[in-house]
């Protein structure tokens, strides 16, 4: 297994630009203006003595917090009361149990249908290879030719193209001054805002920073082979949706812990599961830096240090980083091929033989077909 060429750890896994808390000089200054962002004036100090010598104004407290804070007018928040106030995270919770449930049910049900499909589909397969020996396709032929270079692609690789596609297209979006409004809104996840559960997921495929996509994809790209290998198609698919939803649930929790509310996006949490996954699967596998690869080291201390540099960002509380989602997405990986794989995957049967039933019944036979799921 060529692990060489595939790790950026330290330089490229989860160093995700835009994951930070946005204090200001954090964006660029024309990205800043195009979306909203203003910075409060300063008040001159004899106008604070008479505003402490006036009686109370009428203006709400909302109002005032949106008027002395830069606030983006792209997506208003509704900051609540305190800014620990963890009552606004239940409907995340129950978000992203019910994703990830749902996640690995549409995963149970695809492999059952695929499986369903290749064996319906054995004969066919058969008799299109004996009509292409009789019939030839020419050799200049531009579809063969795209057919060959697809399959040239390992499993893994051809499951993480749509993936990679998504990311771009998303990518493109923000360079759309029209949309910027609604890419943060719904492709920043912010505990501050008020639309709180569809960025979950969607801020996983989102990237301001083009450094910051090429990294990420990257390095998903260089462990989607062994990803997949290991898990299957369906199953990885699950893995990594849910893995961007834990992971953002993770950070909505430390923010509210530490008061830092601000946006972040990115695809490196659900990376961070990805690599995490693997190097516990494989802890003997030997990794390399992309621009040193005459360091090497085990996938075990690899995702040590991972770990431990995540960890001590978020107790020290450094902010370029959104460390806690960094963190999340590795335990969740680690907890996964540990426990979660017996737990969630080998219990799929009975889901299975339901969805069998379902869907067979009122097929030939009036759901006579009893037998076992595939």
């Amino acid at each position: 297994m060529a692990w060489r060429s595939c790790s950026a750890l330290f330089r490229l896994t989860g160093e995700d630009f835009l994951r930070s808390s946005v204090k200001g000089d954090r964006w660029p200054h024309s990205f800043l203006r195009r979306c909203g962002f203003r910075k409060a004036a300063r008040k001159p100090e004899s106008k604070k003595v008479e505003e402490e010598l006036a009686p109370p104004h009428t203006e709400s407290s909302e109002a005032a917090i949106q008027r002395r804070t830069s606030t983006p007018h792209c997506d208003q928040q509704a900051p609540p009361s305190s800014p620990r106030a963890f009552s606004r995270l239940i409907r995340p919770l129950v978000f992203t149990v019910g994703f990830t449930g749902c996640s690995f049910g549409s995963a149970a049900i695809w492999q059952y249908e695929s499986v369903k499909f290749r064996v319906q589909s054995f004969f066919n397969e058969i008799r299109a290879d004996w009509l292409e020996k009789l019939h030839p396709q020419k050799r200049g032929d531009i579809r063969k030719e795209i057919n060959q270079w697809w399959n040239s692609f390992s499993e893994g690789q051809r499951t993480v193209t749509g993936i990679i596609a998504a990311n771009a297209i998303v990518f493109c979006c923000w360079r759309v001054p029209s949309l910027q409004r609604s890419m943060i809104k719904y492709f920043t996840s912010n505990p501050a805002s008020k639309t709180l559960c569809s960025p979950m997921i969607l801020s996983t495929f989102s990237h301001f920073s083009f450094f910051h996509l090429a990294a990420n994809m990257y390095v998903l790209w260089s462990f989607s082979t062994s990803a997949v290998s290991m898990l299957g198609r369906e199953q990885f698919l699950a893995v990594y949706l849910s893995a961007g939803v834990v992971s953002t649930f993770v950070s909505y929790v430390s923010k509210m812990a530490t008061g830092r509310l601000g946006p972040s996006l990115g695809a490196s949490g659900a990376i961070m599961t990805v690599l995490a996954a693997v190097c516990t699967k494989m802890p003997e596998a030997k990794l390399a830096i992309i621009f040193l690869p005459m360091f090497t080291f085990t996938a075990a201390n690899a995702l040590k240090a991972i770990v431990a540099m995540d960890t001590a960002g978020l107790v020290l509380g450094w902010k370029f980083f959104d460390h806690a989602a960094h963190l999340g997405g590795a335990l969740f990986g680690i907890w996964y091929v540990l426990f979660g794989h017996e737990l969630i995957w080998k219990n799929r049967e009975p889901f299975v033989n339901l969805w069998h039933n379902l869907r067979t019944r009122g097929g030939p036979g009036g759901g006579g077909d009893r037998g076992g799921s595939v």
